[in-house]
């Protein structure tokens, strides 16, 4: 932990249509684009360690979703996974260039997920990591997410979780999203901390938390051809999808279906990583993008 972290990657807001978006760039160089997408309560600064590591490969475009970091509330008020979705998508047409490699997160990955089933005209490479996919048998965490999602129950949780310490939710939020907290530098520690406590000042910080945890669950329960995994079906972009065996949130068992619905995939397991891969181990995990970089490539000049 002696080495100092980067500096967070420089914001803006991007008008997209209807609404405003902030983003985070690394330097221009690199002809393609990276587009990272964050997960519940996340941010686009959850992508900046990964984003380093590739940044002489592509260049990298890093969201805040509607209502999460520095991106103002939907005027809709509505925080679905269709709706984020839309949102990305306005977002990949205003930044032009032809198609991205999408990155997603936990809820980042269902949305990028129904992103790349959507619009195969702006994905030339999809990567999950730990992505929030329909799990039946979910584990501890994903429960609670159910929990705060009942109706009123979340904004009590919200209430009672506001009343604590920045400090404390931030080490409970690691400790669920690690597998070990204590490789989270002082630095990035500080800087989450100062982020909760910026949120805390904002109206509509409750309303996205539980807008978001109220979107995981209804995509889990979805039927019918809009059903994640159906649409994974229809994704066909060359496809990483990484795991951590120690997720709490996501469990490792799901490559298995991954493997059988994707329809060009490469499946990762990471032994010692948690639901945050990318933040935890991100030297592994752009190991691993830049395997699919190069196979994406590869397949591009056979078919081209």
């Amino acid at each position: 932990m002696g080495v100092e972290p980067i500096p967070l990657w420089p914001g803006r807001l991007i008008d997209v249509g209807d609404t405003r978006l902030h983003v985070r760039t690394t330097p221009e160089g690199p002809p393609e684009t990276a587009l990272y997408v964050h997960g519940l309560a996340g941010s686009a600064t959850n992508w900046t360690d990964l984003m380093g590591q590739l940044a002489d490969e592509v260049r990298g475009v890093a969201v805040d979703l509607p209502g999460a970091g520095h991106s103002p509330e939907p005027a809709d008020g509505d925080y679905s996974i269709p709706a984020h979705a839309a949102a990305v998508v306005r977002l990949m047409e205003t930044l032009g260039g032809g198609p991205v490699h999408l990155v997603g997160n936990s809820m980042g990955g269902a949305v990028s997920v129904r992103v790349a089933a959507m619009r195969p005209d702006l994905v030339r490479s999809l990567t999950l990591v730990s992505p929030a996919m329909p799990d039946l048998l979910p584990r501890y965490g994903p429960a609670r997410i159910a929990m705060s999602a009942a109706p009123r129950l979340g904004e009590l949780a919200v209430r009672w979780l506001s009343a604590l310490p920045p400090e404390r939710r931030v080490q409970a939020t690691l400790a669920m999203c690690y597998a070990d907290a204590g490789r989270v530098h002082p630095e990035r520690l500080r800087e989450a901390i100062e982020e909760l406590r910026r949120r805390d000042g904002l109206p509509h910080a409750g309303a996205a938390m539980v807008g978001c945890a109220r979107a995981i669950v209804r995509e889990y329960f979805r039927v019918g051809p809009d059903n994640l995994w159906r649409q994974a079906e229809r994704v066909t972009a060359p496809t990483l999808v990484v795991y951590g065996l120690r997720d709490r949130l996501v469990h490792a068992r799901m490559a298995h279906r991954a493997g059988r619905v994707f329809r060009d995939v490469r499946l990762v397991t990471l032994p010692h990583a948690g639901h945050v891969a990318q933040m935890e181990y991100p030297e592994l995990v752009a190991r691993e993008a830049r395997r699919l970089l190069a196979y994406t490539r590869k397949s591009l000049r056979r078919t081209a």
